[in-house]
């Protein structure tokens, strides 16, 4: 097992510029953003541009991980591919391709993506389409030796009432995924405050989980006894903001970390573990996401074996 991170926490940051200061930090991987530039989009990057990559940029790119001795994990492009637009959600099926095609040519093993959802519709309905829109890319994929990972993240800042916007947040839903060729990049986080066992509900599963994301979140109960479960309804302005729990990073939340990865180990996982940095706390300036970078590498190192 490896320790990287999420390179969207850093979008002002070139390529280069991150890997020199991961290495500097004792990170190991990187997952890296490609998403399309769309502009002050929050938890968004693009540190590869995937649009047109080709043999030269991907010598680049390779050359920049071999010369810092970094592992490229991922390529991390989080969307909806279920978009109620049909133009928006081609476009977002194209750029999945376009990661895919990268990838190949990095050697890199897995790109992360979302299921999505189309708030309009049953999850039935939502997953008898997602076979259809995922079944090319899959392919494409398969033909390519990349596996295609979708994160557990709720997304419920997609749905106009706080319910889940991407059709993977729980292990029956992981079980229809696997049906279909797709893959987890299981992230504990979203499970807690799903109710749900983040050890148990991984324990089953590890053998279809070639990448892992690390990222905490802190539960206020209290704050949930108003609320319910989908969060604040009434006034709520943001649509990310539920009310009742926040993310952090890993060490600084209710995840029990030393199980997380007891029970990876133990179900034989080799991949990479990446910090997904969303913290409210230690973030809004550079200085404070490197230093939340920094505890969750306090946090999560002396649980990997070196």
């Amino acid at each position: 097992m490896k320790l990287g991170f999420l390179t969207a926490c850093l979008p002002d940051r070139s390529l280069p510029e991150i890997a020199v200061w991961a290495v500097a930090q004792g990170y190991e991987a990187l997952e890296v953003a490609a998403w399309p530039d769309l502009g002050a989009r929050p938890f968004t990057a693009t540190h590869l541009d995937v649009a047109g990559f080709g043999d030269r940029e991907a010598e680049q790119t390779r050359e920049l991980f071999e010369s810092h001795g970094l592992t490229l994990s991922s390529l991390a492009f989080y969307d909806n591919n279920l978009h109620p637009d049909p133009d928006e959600r081609a476009a977002v099926n194209a750029h999945v391709a376009a990661c895919i095609d990268a990838a190949a040519l990095l050697g890199c093993p897995t790109v992360g993506t979302f299921v999505g959802r189309h708030p309009g519709r049953s999850v039935v309905e939502n997953l008898r389409e997602a076979e259809k829109v995922f079944a090319p890319l899959v392919d494409r994929a398969g033909e390519r030796g990349v596996k295609l990972i979708i994160e557990n993240c709720v997304m419920e800042g997609w749905h106009p009432d706080g319910y889940p916007g991407n059709l993977a947040y729980s292990p029956e839903l992981w079980e229809w995924m696997f049906s279909i060729g797709l893959y987890l990049n299981y992230d504990p986080s979203h499970l807690v405050w799903m109710g749900i066992d983040p050890v148990e509900a991984l324990r089953p599963y590890v053998d279809k989980i070639p990448h892992a994301q690390a990222k905490d979140v802190q539960l206020f109960p209290d704050r949930r006894n108003r609320y319910g479960w989908p969060g604040k309804t009434v006034a709520r302005e943001d649509p990310w903001d539920v009310g009742w729990w926040r993310y952090r990073v890993p060490g600084l939340g209710d995840v029990d970390w030393r199980a997380v990865v007891d029970t990876l180990y133990e179900g034989g996982f080799d991949g990479v573990l990446s910090v997904e940095h969303e913290d409210p706390v230690w973030g809004g300036t550079e200085d404070k996401i490197h230093t939340g970078l920094q505890v969750a590498h306090r946090t999560l190192r002396p649980l990997i074996v070196a």
